[in-house]
C-alpha cells in the first residue's frame, strides 16, 4: 500500500500546470492525502476514475482545505474532530477564526488503521497564532490520536508547519525563534512522538539523512536547497513492522512543498 501526502498550494493551479496529473501517472498512489487545496469540489475537475474523492474545504473560498483520494473504500470517514471532543476547546478565541472551519482535518478508517490527513495552522511570521498551536490545536489533536489508538493504530500525515530537530532545516541557528522552529511548536511534535506513542516514519528509517519538503519562494531557496522538513508521516509504534519505506520526493515540482510517501505491507 503506497500512501502519499502533498501540500499542493492550490490544486487548481497545480492542475493547470500539468504537474498534478504527471505526478499521479508517475507515482500511482493507492491513497493520496492533499493539503491546501484552496478549492471546493465544484471548482475543480479531477479526472481520476480509479479513486474515491473525499473533500473537506474551508468555509472561506480559496483558502486552506484538504482532500483524500483513495483506491480503497474506507470503512468510514469524519471531518474535523468529534463534536464532544471539539467542545472541550475554545476555538473561537483565535482572532483569525475557528480552525475547524478551515478544512484542516480528515480521518478515514480502514481495517488495520485510521488515517488522519492534517493541515496544521501556521503560527504566522509574528507568532500571533502560536498560542492556537500550543494551547489548542496540538493538545486537541494529541487527545484525538490517543482516543483513536484505543481502537486501532493510526497513521497521521500532512503539513505540520514545524521542523522537529535542527536536522530538519537547512539553517537552524538562524531560525531558532522563527515560526516553524520555536520551542513551543517543536514540543508539539515531541508530544506526538512520546505521549502519543508515534514514530516519525522517515526519521525512523533514515536517522541522519537531511532532506526537505518545503522551500521559501525567496532567494531561489529550492534551487539552493535551503529548505525545511515540515511534512510528515507519523504512525503508531505497533505499525512499524509494517513500514517498508518512507520517501521524500523532492524532485517533484508543482508546489512550494514536495510530496512525501510511505509504503506499508499488511
Amino acid at each position: 500500500m503506497k500512501i502519499y501526502s502533498w501540500n499542493v498550494n492550490g490544486l487548481r493551479a497545480n492542475l493547470k500546470r500539468g504537474t498534478f496529473m504527471d505526478f499521479i501517472n508517475a507515482e500511482q498512489p493507492d491513497i493520496l492525502c492533499l493539503q491546501e487545496t484552496k478549492a471546493k469540489p465544484g471548482q475543480v475537475t479531477v479526472d481520476l476514475p480509479d479513486y474515491l474523492e473525499l473533500w473537506h474545504s474551508a468555509d472561506r473560498p480559496g483558502y486552506s482545505g484538504t482532500a483524500i483520494f483513495t483506491k480503497f473504500k474506507p470503512l468510514g470517514s469524519i471531518n474535523d474532530l468529534p463534536a464532544d471532543l471539539a467542545a472541550n476547546y475554545p476555538w473561537d478565541d483565535d482572532k483569525f477564526g475557528n480552525p475547524l472551519k478551515e478544512g484542516r482535518l480528515q480521518t478515514i478508517e480502514f481495517e488495520p488503521f485510521y488515517l488522519i490527513n492534517m493541515y496544521v495552522p501556521n503560527s504566522k511570521p509574528n507568532l500571533s497564532r502560536l498560542n492556537l498551536r500550543e494551547h489548542l490545536w496540538d493538545p486537541a489533536i494529541l487527545n484525538y490520536i490517543n482516543i483513536l489508538q484505543k481502537a486501532k493504530p493510526v497513521i497521521i500525515c500532512g503539513d505540520f508547519n514545524v521542523a522537529h530537530t535542527p536536522l530538519d532545516l537547512a539553517r537552524p541557528k538562524d531560525n531558532t525563534h522563527n515560526a516553524g522552529f520555536t520551542d513551543e511548536e517543536r514540543q508539539g511534535i515531541k508530544n506526538y512522538l512520546a505521549t502519543g506513542k508515534l514514530a516519525d516514519s522517515f526519521r525512523h528509517l533514515y536517522p541522519s539523512q537531511q532532506k526537505y519538503t518545503w522551500w521559501s519562494h525567496w532567494s531561489h531557496a529550492r534551487e539552493r536547497n535551503i529548505g525545511w522538513r515540515i511534512d510528515y508521516f507519523l504512525l503508531s509504534e505497533s505499525l512499524i513492522p509494517h513500514l517498508k519505506n518512507a520517501m521524500i520526493h523532492d524532485h517533484i515540482a508543482g508546489s512550494d512543498h514536495c510530496p512525501i510517501s510511505i509504503e506499508m505491507e499488511f
